[in-house]
């Protein structure tokens, strides 16, 4: 068995296999991949082994539930692994209601019924929007590779999710909280956070390095992430924005410095 790859367009590949069936009959596979040339390469070293192996599926009878094993997979290393844990689970849903139908054959009433069974499990309407934002972008990907003509989720909109106000924490508030956190462990978190509005991963990852006290200002440069399969690790923000520099109020200068100090101690008495 062998295969080899036909650019069509920039970015876009045809992957072309030879195999034989039990006859002995030469029998020549056409697949479709969008990517870069070792990107399609690798695909088509992935296809061979599929059909050597057997476990090669037609794509006229190809499920549901073996096209997103086949599009989780193709998104690792596409996207962060927080990310990809999150889409793992966000297809369990569906995998559970549609994963036995044929990806072919999915149509817009399987999706008003898969909606529906959502919404009888308990799930909220914002969690099958993004149940369902999940299935866009996976039906997307098979017209991509031409396994479907049409996304099928982009027919039908998911529930609305129900507009609510979110309570917002008042200053009378903020420093009742704060009194009630004084000299415990979470009281220099919770400062930090009313006076710059980072977040909780990021104020996790925050260096002395990225602090100037002197200066009153700090830089977000890490945040802290756990996932099941690296554990709790520092990585970089997703987006350029996300590494900023927040002015810190001179209360809170004096509270870090008070930190770092005993920081110091603490290390000089162990």
């Amino acid at each position: 068995m062998k295969g080899h790859i036909r650019e069509r367009s920039p970015g876009r590949w045809a992957i072309v296999i030879d195999a034989r069936d039990a006859a002995g009959k030469r029998k020549r596979r056409w697949h479709s991949f969008k990517g870069t040339k070792r990107e399609a390469q690798k695909e088509c070293a992935r296809l061979i082994t599929e059909f050597e192996s057997g476990a090669s599926v037609d794509p006229s009878r190809m499920t549901v539930a073996a096209f997103l094993d086949r599009w989780i997979e193709h998104m690792r290393g596409h996207i962060s692994p927080r990310s990809h844990e999150r889409y793992a689970d966000l297809s369990l849903h569906v995998r559970r209601h549609l994963g036995d139908q044929q990806l072919q054959k999915l149509r817009t009433t399987d999706l008003t019924g898969f909606h529906a069974a959502l919404a009888r499990s308990g799930l909220s309407r914002r969690t099958v929007r993004h149940v369902h934002g999940l299935l866009f972008r996976v039906l997307k990907q098979a017209m991509v590779w031409e396994l479907v003509r049409d996304n099928v989720a982009d027919l039908i909109k998911p529930p609305p999710v129900l507009d609510q106000e979110l309570p917002i924490l008042q200053p009378d508030r903020a420093r009742e909280l704060l009194d009630a956190l004084r000299g415990k462990p979470l009281y220099l978190i919770a400062s930090l956070a009313l006076a710059t509005g980072m977040r909780r991963n990021e104020m996790l990852a925050l260096r002395w390095r990225d602090v100037d006290l002197d200066a009153g200002r700090l830089r977000v440069e890490l945040s802290l992430e756990q996932t099941k399969a690296h554990g709790i690790r520092l990585k970089a923000p997703k987006t350029r924005n996300g590494r900023r520099t927040l002015s810190v109020p001179a209360h809170i200068v004096t509270e870090l410095r008070a930190h770092w100090r005993a920081q110091q101690e603490q290390r000089l008495s162990a």
